[in-house]
Order: structure tokens, then C-alpha cells, then sequence
């Protein structure tokens, strides 16, 4: 039972990762010795495919700004990046969900996702037209929803949200209401539900979920230029590195530190403007969050700080035994520069293959389960 729940714990650890991008805390008690201290290849700038691939994705031409008669040259660019929050206060964080299934990490979560055989993969597929492990592209969270994109040109909108009141809103986009929607199931059954969120789809090729319409039509016109919000997207191309990456409110990274750091959380929300994460997992999995503020000298006692508790952190796990969690704060270093510090963290692929290794197990298990066709 107790070794069930140490995989559980480091299960709910790897997917939260890659979902939030900052939850470090892996508190099982493993029996595996630390590993041995060896160079992690951190994001810290574009790679050659980074850069590639976002050069593939300038695919959308915002309709042209005309003025005094003479319509203003627009380059094409990324849609998704275009619906992102604009100003100071926003989160986006952009998981590049078909990066992260090919890379070594994601061949670990794909069994603990497929523990089952792949049953319940197959009866969204049969449901919605859609299957994630091909279709989806990015998955973007933000503090005003979520956005997909991805090959939506299969997905069976009619079934999924027919009955909900739907309009067009520019272009190639509708948004759809909250409302009762039928499910049609794999076996030719009905189930009848509730979505309180708004949905919006554009071009087969977007879909955001919203809390409201209006929240969704704002996406939408951020894409066609229709926001009246200042300022660019949260994102641009140049910061489109890592398998994940986006900007955390610093209000969100202060709520990590837990109660035991509520004066260092606190001096984090005062002096700290931004910060931008960005998490590797070609190999050992690796995330840097640059954080930065206008004041030089306060940053640098503010990362002084921080890499003081990192330590006290470190020490006490291994002091009540807490091999995993001391393992892990090995590879977390504070790097000071000037009016801002980068947090690097790591976790080693040795590491999570072993604690997810049972994922695996059940996986093939169930699918040597499974009855002849």
C-alpha cells in the first residue's frame, strides 16, 4: 500500500508538471540513492528546432490596418500566439502537447495515461472526432481559459455541442453558449449533460473554452485585431523554446512557496514584475523561470533570498530522509543578473523512469488483457 502511494504521489508530481510548470514538491520516500552530479542541458534560448517550428507557424494574415486610405503591410503570424492576454498581471502557459508526447518523458506519461489499454482514449476518439495524441498541437492554460490547437477539421461538432446556442463571430469562428448537451457514445447510446463553459472554434483549426461568450469572443478578435487591450501578446515568437513555456503571474509563482514562506512570498509580489518559464524534456527534464523586476539591487537580495531557502529546503529533506525531494533540489541553483534572477530546477530521467516504471506495467498488462478481435 505504501509503495502504491508513493507512485501515485509521483504520478500526480510528472503531470502537474508539465500542466503548471512550477510544482516541484515530490514527496514520496524513496529507497534510490541521489544521482550523481552531472551537467542538465537547461532552456535558455531558441534551438534550431524551436526556431523552425515557429516559422511554420506563421500561417495567419490579420486583416490589414487602413489608414488614410492605404492598408498597412502585415507579415504572417502565429494565430495562437495573437490570442493571447495582453498586459501585465495575465498567465499563459503553452504546453506543446505533440513535442512532449515524442520526447522521453512523454513515452512515460503516455503509459501512465494508457494504463487501461487505451479503453478510454478510444471512446473519446469515437465520441469526438478527435484524437488527441495526433490532432492536438498546443495546449495553452491562462487565466481567462484554455485554448487548443491543433487538426480539428474531423472533430463532430454537431454531436458535441448541436443543441447549444451557436453564433457566428467573424471569419471562420463561432462561439457556442453554455447550455444541456447529448453525448453520443461509443455504443450507439445518448447521455445527456451540463457544459458551463463557453466554447469557440476557428477554422478547424482553435478551440477556446471560456467562462463566458464575451470571454471567448475576446479571444477571438485578438486574432482579427479587434481587441481594444494595449499591448503586445504575452508571448512573442523569440520566446517559443521548450516543450512548455509561458509567463506566470507572480502572484501564482508566490502562492508555491507555501505558508512557511509567506514573508519571502510576499517580498516576491512587491519587487518582481514577470516571469517567464520554460521547461526541457529532450532529456532530463529542466526548467528555467526568468524573473524580473525594475529594481536591481532588490531583485538581487530577493534572489539571495530565494536561493537561501532553496538550501534550508535541501537540507532538511535530507535530514528527515526525503531522498526524492533532496535529489531534486540538488539541481536548483538561483543565477542573479542585474534587475533580474533565473530559477533553474531539474529533475534527472533516471529518476522518473524509475518511480513511473509501474505505468508501464499496467499498461502492457492490460493490453495483453484485452480479448482477441
Amino acid at each position: 500500500m505504501e509503495s502504491r502511494g508513493r507512485r501515485r504521489v509521483w504520478l500526480l508530481g510528472a503531470v502537474l508538471l508539465f500542466a503548471a510548470g512550477a510544482v516541484l514538491m515530490f514527496t514520496g520516500q524513496g529507497d534510490t540513492p541521489p544521482a550523481e552530479e552531472k551537467d542538465v542541458a537547461f532552456p535558455r534560448r531558441m534551438r534550431g528546432e524551436d526556431v523552425a517550428r515557429a516559422e511554420k507557424r506563421r500561417t495567419w494574415v490579420m486583416p490589414a490596418v487602413v489608414d488614410a486610405g492605404v492598408a498597412a503591410p502585415v507579415k504572417p503570424r502565429d494565430p495562437l500566439l495573437a490570442a493571447l492576454p495582453r498586459g501585465p498581471g495575465h498567465t499563459a502557459v503553452v504546453i506543446e502537447a505533440n513535442a512532449l508526447r515524442y520526447s522521453p518523458v512523454g513515452e512515460l506519461l503516455m503509459d501512465c495515461l494508457l494504463r487501461d489499454g487505451g479503453k478510454n482514449l478510444e471512446q473519446f476518439k469515437a465520441m469526438s472526432g478527435v484524437d488527441p495524441l495526433k490532432d492536438l498541437d498546443r495546449l495553452v492554460i491562462t487565466d481567462e481559459g484554455v485554448i487548443l490547437s491543433g487538426d480539428f477539421s474531423k472533430a463532430k461538432y454537431q454531436e458535441l455541442l448541436g443543441e447549444r446556442v451557436a453564433s457566428d463571430h467573424g471569419p471562420g469562428a463561432r462561439v457556442y453558449e453554455p447550455g444541456d448537451t447529448t453525448f453520443t457514445l461509443p455504443d450507439g447510446g445518448t447521455r445527456r449533460g451540463r457544459m458551463d463553459t463557453s466554447v469557440g472554434t476557428w477554422n478547424d483549426q482553435m478551440l477556446v473554452f471560456g467562462k463566458s461568450p464575451d470571454s471567448v469572443k475576446t479571444v477571438l478578435d485578438r486574432m482579427d485585431g479587434r481587441g481594444v487591450e494595449d499591448g503586445p501578446p504575452l508571448l512573442d515568437e523569440n520566446s517559443t523554446y521548450g516543450e512548455m513555456y509561458g509567463v506566470l503571474a507572480v502572484e501564482q509563482l508566490a502562492r508555491l512557496l507555501g505558508p512557511e514562506q509567506a514573508e519571502l512570498a510576499q517580498r516576491l509580489t512587491d519587487v518582481a514584475q514577470n516571469v517567464e518559464l520554460h521547461l526541457d524534456t529532450s532529456g532530463d527534464v529542466a526548467m528555467v523561470a526568468n524573473v524580473t523586476g525594475l529594481d536591481a539591487e532588490k531583485m538581487t537580495d530577493l534572489g539571495k533570498s530565494l536561493g537561501g531557502a532553496l538550501s534550508m529546503a535541501r537540507m532538511k529533506a535530507q535530514a528527515e530522509g526525503k531522498e526524492d525531494l533532496a535529489q531534486l533540489l540538488d539541481f536548483a541553483k538561483v543565477r542573479p543578473d542585474g534587475s533580474s534572477f533565473k530559477l533553474e530546477l531539474a529533475v534527472p530521467l533516471a529518476t522518473i523512469q524509475e518511480q513511473l516504471a509501474w505505468c508501464r506495467t499496467e499498461r502492457q498488462a492490460a493490453e495483453h488483457a484485452k480479448p482477441a478481435p
